[in-house]
């Protein structure tokens, strides 16, 4: 049997995807499952995710934020402050860390909603966790210990990589590189799909060769010792077939449009802060 003395009473307000790659990455890598609660309005969420693991299940979010040493909150962005504030008297009686997962909503109106010694945790996941792939931003505020850091870092770190910012704006950056990274590269993946079928490939043949050539060019730069701008110079043959198509890019203005984009990215990001954070 798993001695859960090591391993904290682990928290989910919300049932939904993240939480699922969540428990199933920490499970995963042996986090003994009866040490996580979920709460779900949804008794047929709830009853989907036990028959996944014997985990603890209930409707009621302040059961759960009771038994919680640590307490994700995987709700929707709209629905946090209500979430938040019913929580508040039962964290003073029981305090946990607390991890967000909502994007836009600030550190400080998290404080207004539970209380000002809430221990914090704002992160900023991708959905590549449900892959097991996922990039995960975090910033933690003064009531987080070492030991919550390390806590908080690990429940990520089970779905991928987790990267702290020691600056709440920098969670603005994480969003526009991670958080909405992957469309982007879907984005790509479509325009080549699509390229490759006006040249004469099947839609078949066409998206198997981008899929497989996104993950090969990304399993090669995280094998690399070398930036990507290096890696894509050693492509490019003097005058060859990969340089003429890089220049096209380039001509286009596509690091000046990338750039751009993900300014856009980070000011609705602000903006959302700003709408949603309000009391």
């Amino acid at each position: 049997m798993t001695d859960t003395a090591n391993y904290p009473v682990l928290g989910f307000i919300g049932g939904g995807n993240m939480a699922q790659a969540i428990i199933g990455g920490l499970v995963n890598q042996g986090y003994p499952a009866q040490q996580i609660w979920v709460a779900d309005p949804t008794q047929q969420q709830l009853d989907k995710l036990a028959e996944q693991w014997p985990i603890n299940t209930t409707t009621d979010n302040s059961r759960v934020a009771g038994e919680s040493e640590v307490l994700m909150l995987a709700v929707k962005p709209q629905v946090m402050k209500v979430v938040a504030e019913a929580l508040r008297e039962t964290l003073a009686a029981s305090p946990a860390l607390v991890i967000s997962i909502a994007a836009g909503i600030p550190v400080a109106s998290l404080e207004r909603w539970l209380g000002a010694e809430t221990a914090l945790v704002r992160c900023m996941p991708n959905t590549p966790a449900l892959v097991m792939t996922g990039a995960s931003g975090l910033y933690a505020n003064a009531q987080v210990s070492q030991t919550q850091r390390q806590q908080a870092e690990q429940m990520m770190a089970a779905i991928g990589i987790a990267q702290w910012v020691e600056r709440e704006e920098l969670i603005d950056a994480v969003i526009a590189v991670s958080g909405s990274g992957p469309a982007y590269y879907f984005m790509m993946m479509e325009a080549m799909v699509e390229a490759g079928i006006k040249q004469g490939l099947s839609r078949e043949v066409s998206t198997e060769l981008t899929l497989q050539t996104a993950l090969g060019a990304a399993k090669m730069a995280q094998a690399s010792d070398v930036d990507p701008a290096e890696l894509r110079r050693r492509v490019c043959s003097p005058n060859g077939t990969t340089e003429r198509a890089v220049q096209r890019f380039q001509q286009g203005g596509l690091p000046e449009l990338v750039e751009q984009a993900m300014d856009d990215c980070a000011d609705r990001a602000r903006e959302m802060a700003l709408e949603l954070g309000q009391d």
